[in-house]
């Protein structure tokens, strides 16, 4: 790609960049948190539809996804669990194909009272931050995509390959959203996701597991609370167990390329805790939210039996629990981790639109959360390039984006596009001059 046409496209994305946070601003408005999606969904499907683009906007078809490796088991109803998915064909396919993907879900928002900055559905722009819930994971980064083709359309170019737009649900609890897509039949020679990386690029992630550990207890009335057993009380013993078991975990990464230097690339974490009924009576019940990560390369299934062996094998001698082991169930991610490998044409081709849109180079790192490129990296073979802008707070409080770096990642995006599929004319008449 020529030095004037670098540039076309750079003026193109920064004359409608205002446009493009207004859209951004537009999208955390809707508090598009599990199952709440269909709203923000309805409006990318006409935002994209008012493009000109062929549009589907899908329910997950929980018989279609069941019995695929990158299933994550789900209780939940999928009815308003919906994708959305945008094509533009070329005129000719002279390039390689493409998808641009992203979330739309977001994680639960907390007190609303410990937001200081503004309400978290209540977009407010601070100097260079953008902020609000989900804009930064990943709502900048579903309209950086978007507008990063229209910067091209702002100068008469479309590309020269076929492109999918993704936006979808489930990312934050089961991946299952970018996995029906998969299996709806939409693939391509390369995919970009516009995660929250601070403009690098992902090389790889853990897989994650989540799971609930249901601890019973036996009731009695509090005057005799030491002839019955707390549940609550009891769950306390089941979370030092697994952190142990996370310890030995951990000492396993000297046998996984990339993780050797981490400090603590597994993480476990108890999300959310239930139990009791009565403040008066001694906790018949506590349920565990929990998740934690894994290695790339690590198989979900053997994973889980290790907390299921480890569990029974450190909690046989407990006075109660022994006799009464927590029961297991698995109910959300039950995800792999994925490694990029070095050297595709795909991340030598971001690496120059990096360089050409920051004026800096592209670094690559590790992360021990969950990426939903582990669908087209595993189960569709293709390169996925994990690459967005700064953020700061994603899922806390106060979560921003930077706006600055909004803007250059979608300039990078916009010239791998032009560069990896190619452009052609959208008049065909403007091709013959």
């Amino acid at each position: 790609m020529n030095e004037t046409l670098t540039q076309k496209i750079l003026a193109a994305v920064e004359y409608g960049f205002e446009e493009q946070i207004a859209f951004t601003e537009d999208l955390i408005r809707f508090a598009s948190l599990r199952g709440a999606e269909k709203p923000a969904q309805a409006f990318v499907h006409k935002a994209l539809e008012k493009r000109g683009y062929a549009v589907e906007t899908f329910a997950i078809d929980i018989d279609k996804i069941h019995d695929h490796p990158g299933f994550s088991p789900v209780t939940v109803d999928y009815s308003d669990a919906v994708n959305v998915v945008a094509t533009h064909e070329p005129r000719e396919q002279k390039g390689r194909t493409l998808i641009l993907n992203g979330h739309m879900d977001v994680v639960p928002e907390g007190p609303h009272e410990m937001w200081e900055a503004s309400p978290p559905f209540e977009p407010r722009r601070v100097g260079d931050w953008l902020y609000g819930r989900g804009g930064g994971d990943m709502k900048a980064g579903i309209a950086a995509n978007i507008f990063a083709l229209d910067a091209l359309a702002r100068i008469g170019l479309q590309p020269a390959a076929r492109v999918h737009v993704q936006s979808v649900v489930e990312e934050e609890c089961t991946g299952n959203g970018a996995l029906a897509c998969l299996i709806e039949g939409y693939t391509a020679d390369a995919a970009i996701i516009p995660e929250p990386e601070d403009e690098k690029l992902v090389r790889a992630n853990c897989g994650v597991l989540w799971f609930e550990v249901h601890v019973s207890g036996h009731p009695v009335h509090v005057r005799e609370a030491g002839t019955g057993a707390n549940a609550i009380e009891a769950s306390f013993r089941v979370i030092d167990s697994l952190k142990r078991m996370t310890e030995d975990w951990n000492a396993e990464k000297a046998n996984y390329p990339y993780f050797a230097d981490l400090d603590h690339p597994i993480n476990f974490n108890v999300g959310k805790i239930e139990g009791g009924d009565w403040a008066s009576t001694v906790a018949a019940w506590c349920k565990l939210h929990c998740r934690i990560a894994i290695f790339p390369g690590d198989d979900p299934k053997t994973r889980a039996d290790q907390i299921e062996a480890h569990l029974a094998r450190e909690l046989a001698d407990d006075p109660f629990l022994g006799n009464r082991p927590p029961e297991i169930t698995w109910n959300g991610f039950f995800a792999r981790g994925y490694v990029l490998e070095e050297g595709s044409d795909a991340e030598k081709g971001l690496t120059d639109a990096h360089r050409r849109a920051t004026s800096s180079e592209l670094e690559s790192f590790v992360t021990p959360g969950y990426l939903d490129a582990r669908v087209f990296v595993i189960y569709a073979g293709m390169p996925c390039l994990v690459y967005g802008p700064i953020t700061e707070n994603i899922h806390g409080f106060d979560e921003r984006v930077s706006l600055s770096s909004i803007l250059r990642v979608t300039g990078a995006i916009a010239l791998f596009i032009a560069d990896w599929c190619g452009v052609e004319p959208i008049d065909p008449e403007a091709a013959h001059g």
